[in-house]
């Protein structure tokens, strides 16, 4: 049986998970590696420093986030290749999903740095147990695109996907997201909302994306936090057939008339004409 991993080693970049909402969620090994290293990389530097605080850990903070990522990498490798062990953090959960972090793995790995995973904590993994949907083939898709228009036709690439989706959203894009879900995947599409995971007012949703936006359009207490989405697969033969049918039709109708689209849509995908349009 192989020694365990010390706390920290020099010249490592640590890549610690921490906590999306309970705190009781950040392990032992993460407590150890956060208060040894020579410098924490955070996202946000003054929710880090609240993080750190409530453990008593005083480390130095580094602000690594989207917009500086680029220009602090190099810097940050230099303390490495000096022998200095770092930690780098994201405001909640496992860093680099979703979250900033690539740039610096990368570089260090091309520099020959080495990289070690801290676990715990990711809300898309979380939902996905609870959710009750398959889980053996997943696709993590991150946050839709903020604008109406780039959203559909993102969704509209996805509607034949057959695995199970997962995506984060927003409490203000939450009931639009929603929508075009439904619309894209069509409103019998079984579902979870799985909302403020670990948090004091965690609900986990389940039902059809008609249901489910029914829910968070009449209950505003739903509309609030943090969300992870989860949409069942499309089925792998009629199910991927409409889907594909109408991914073909959304494109064709921009450019020919909607029956003659449909008919097209119909031809290539298999799906029935009536499914794709009503004409």
């Amino acid at each position: 049986m192989e020694s365990p991993v010390i706390a920290t080693s020099p010249a490592t970049l640590h890549v610690v998970a921490t906590p999306i909402g309970h705190l009781g969620d950040l392990s032992p090994r993460a407590l150890e590696v956060l208060g040894s290293v020579a410098a924490i990389c955070a996202e946000d530097t003054r929710h880090t420093r609240q993080l750190l605080a409530h453990f008593g850990i005083e480390r130095p903070l580094v602000a690594l986030h989207e917009h500086n990522e680029d220009a602090q990498a190099g810097q940050l490798v230099e303390r490495l290749r000096a022998g200095e062990a770092l930690a780098l953090v994201s405001d909640a959960g496992t860093p680099l999903v979703s979250d900033p972090g690539y740039r610096l793995v990368r570089a260090a790995r091309a520099a020959g740095i080495r990289v070690s995973p801290v676990p715990g904590a990711c809300a898309a993994i979380a939902a996905l147990s609870v959710a009750g949907l398959a889980s053996d083939r997943f696709a993590f898709e991150g946050f839709l695109p903020a604008k109406a228009g780039a959203r559909r036709k993102r969704l509209a690439r996805l509607a034949s996907e057959t695995r199970t989706l997962v995506f984060y959203e927003s409490s203000h894009r939450i009931e639009a997201s929603l929508a075009d879900l439904a619309e894209a995947f069509g409103p019998a599409r079984p579902a979870v909302l799985a909302r403020e995971l670990t948090k004091l007012f965690e609900t986990v949703l389940d039902g059809s994306l008609e249901r489910l936006l029914a829910t968070v359009s009449t209950d505003p207490n739903q509309r609030k936090g943090e969300f992870v989405v989860i949409v069942e697969g499309a089925g792998d033969d009629a199910d991927a057939r409409v889907a594909e049918g109408r991914r073909l039709y959304s494109r064709l109708v921009a450019h020919l008339p909607p029956s003659t689209a449909a008919k097209l849509a119909a031809e290539l995908s298999g799906a029935p004409r009536k499914a794709l349009y009503g004409g």
